[in-house]
């Protein structure tokens, strides 16, 4: 049975499992533990720390950086003396989180590493409410040391240590409410100004019983921290998994994301689409180098594993003569292929963005099963989430236990349950345009389908072309830019005659192929300029868009040199595109398409 606040999980978990591990984090090419007896002291330590500092019941503390488990144990401490903890995007730009810490008045912000505490110190200097910066990383050097503004964590914990406030965190811990607001989560905002959305204890309370009767996990698994602590599907799986006792292991570098599983090798991790489109884009683009023989060993091993996968989700039995031949297909392939992500994982949580079926189902053929959800911050995460049988790939999955999903007229998908936002915080106007008789009103468009959701886009993305025709941009998206040599790729179409596109290639294997085809070029530009590769995209994208309605193939491109980036404003911190800033800004390109 979950706790029905947050702060309880430590002392709980420490009373049960003492000396066990915890939390994992690399530390010189060296994988380092930390007990629940120490997760428990650090805490309680560090929220003496607070509490000398002055923290009310309700106070906003900020945490700006990347994942470790400083920032997990900073977490429970802002919770266990009731206070709100509020989460920074690491990469968040100065302006971003000074416009956070204004908000929500936060006097003290736990920091990461060098960027963030340069980021840290200009907020310092113009907002009127920051007064303490405490820094994970203790080799940086401060630039307020002796000021009383900044410290360094462990000297941070050290003082809370020293501090007579055992009495009171202990008056505070018994106060604990499930009613207590736990956090805000600032929306990354693809539309103007991010909205700090209201998550209280009793939201994850209920989420995680509903967790627990649809996943099927224990305190044997291992979990590895990947995706930012900062956005709400970590954030709540995180928690979820130290509830279940599971070992939490930190992604401080998501560059080295496939080196670390295959260290650690986690039975479960977060992710997102785009993390199974960079493994998918990897293997084939070996494939195609491949010989023959080894090609077709491969598809021959692959549609086996889709065989075993069909029958195996539907409970079904495998004849003996497809049980032989899966066993010699793992040997030669299967084994090898769950090997790149370590080897041991028996699901893959996944949302935040529409994924391929091709993609999905490739996975649960090679025995690498995706239990595809859709949520979002405002419903603490998951609505919809694969089960463990006779789930639909394509489809987002069935409503966990205790969340109500109904499509209304116009397609918008709509939530109720006790998982759901009360509000945005100091925004009644905008709360109030997102709840219709108290159904949240998702901004998503979708269809319900024998109890099984479907997302087709979000509402506002759905663009209608001069001839009146809708669209679903992220539809297009997926089904063409699932291709390995596709980076990045923005639709474009609204009030457009046909529907056009903004690609940016994958440069490592696209610089292969051009080498092989003897193409010359030295740089980007020259190459993407090359008739040849622009026809290279051309059949590329026609053979991927094949099944596609004719109004929604891509009929024009233009393929760029430069990705799409979060500090150019093009994408958020989750890496969704910001289409609005991607049309204005590349509107005399988007022009010329038009105009050709």
């Amino acid at each position: 049975m979950p706790e029905k606040h947050l702060a309880l999980m430590v002392p709980k978990q420490a009373k049960k499992y003492g000396g066990r591990t915890a939390l994992r984090y690399r530390e010189h090419c060296a994988w380092r533990d930390i007990s629940w007896r120490e997760v428990e002291d650090r805490v309680r330590s560090a929220a003496n720390g607070l509490l000398e500092m002055g923290i009310p019941e309700g106070g906003m503390v900020g945490i700006f950086a990347q994942n470790c488990p400083e920032w997990t144990i900073a977490d429970f401490a802002i919770l266990s003396v009731r206070g709100v903890s509020v989460p920074i995007y690491a990469t968040n730009t100065a302006k971003q989180a000074e416009y956070i810490v204004n908000e929500a008045e936060i006097a003290v912000l736990f920091v990461g590493g060098p960027d963030q505490y340069k980021k840290a110190v200009s907020v310092s200097a113009t907002s009127k409410f920051l007064k303490k910066i405490i820094v994970f990383d203790s080799s940086i050097p401060l630039v307020d040391p002796g000021g009383g503004r900044d410290v360094y964590f462990q000297d941070f914990l050290v003082s809370g240590r020293q501090a007579a406030q055992e009495q009171e965190l202990e008056s505070r811990l018994k106060k604990a409410d499930m009613n207590d607001l736990a956090t805000l989560i600032y929306t990354s905002g693809t539309t103007g100004e991010p909205k700090g959305v209201m998550l209280h204890h009793s939201n994850f309370y209920f989420s995680f019983q509903a967790h627990n009767k649809r996943l099927p996990v224990s305190d044997q698994d291992v979990s590895m921290c990947f995706l930012p602590l900062s956005h709400v599907f970590e954030r709540a799986w995180t928690y979820f998994a130290l509830g279940s006792g599971m070992v939490v292991n930190y992604c401080d570098d998501t560059a080295k994301i496939v080196e670390y599983l295959q260290e650690v090798q986690p039975t479960i991790m977060c992710a997102v689409p785009r993390f199974y489109e960079k493994i998918y884009g990897a293997i084939f683009e070996k494939l195609e180098k491949a010989p023959a023989s080894r090609k077709n060993l491969f598809l021959w091993a692959v549609e086996l594993g889709e065989k075993v996968y069909l029958r195996t989700k539907e409970r079904q039995s495998i004849p003996w003569d497809l049980k032989l031949k899966y066993r010699i297909a793992e040997k030669l392939v299967l084994e090898k292929l769950r090997n790149i992500v370590g080897g041991r994982i028996r699901f893959f949580p996944c949302a935040g963005a529409p994924l391929s079926r091709h993609i999905e189902e490739f996975f649960h053929s090679v025995g690498i099963p995706i239990k595809y959800g859709y949520g979002l911050t405002e419903t603490t995460a998951t609505v919809t989430c694969h089960e463990e049988y006779h789930y639909r790939p394509g489809t987002v999955g069935k409503p966990i236990y205790g969340v109500d999903v109904k499509i209304a007229p116009d397609g918008e998908i709509l939530v109720r349950g006790e998982t759901v936002t009360k509000g945005y915080y100091k925004k009644p106007e905008a709360t109030a345009e997102v709840f219709t008789d108290n159904w949240f009103r998702t901004g998503d468009a979708g269809v319900l389908e024998d109890g099984y959701l479907t997302i087709t886009d979000r509402i506002k993305d759905l663009m209608k072309t001069s001839g009146g025709k809708y669209i679903a941009p992220q539809l297009i998206e997926t089904t063409v830019g699932k291709d390995h040599f596709i980076e990045q790729i923005s639709i474009i179409g609204d009030e457009r005659k046909y529907v056009s596109a903004l690609i940016v290639p994958a440069f490592a294997p696209l610089e292969d192929y051009a080498r092989s085809r003897n193409i010359d070029f030295a740089s980007h530009e020259e190459l993407i300029g090359h008739p040849e590769i622009v026809q290279f995209y051309h059949e590329r994208i026609e053979t991927n868009q094949k099944d596609l309605a004719g109004f929604e193939k891509i009929k024009k491109f233009k393929l760029m040199a430069k990705p799409f980036t979060q500090e150019d404003g093009e994408m958020t911190p989750t890496m969704k595109l910001k289409r609005k800033v991607i049309n204005e800004k590349y509107r005399n390109i988007i022009d010329g398409i038009y105009r050709e």
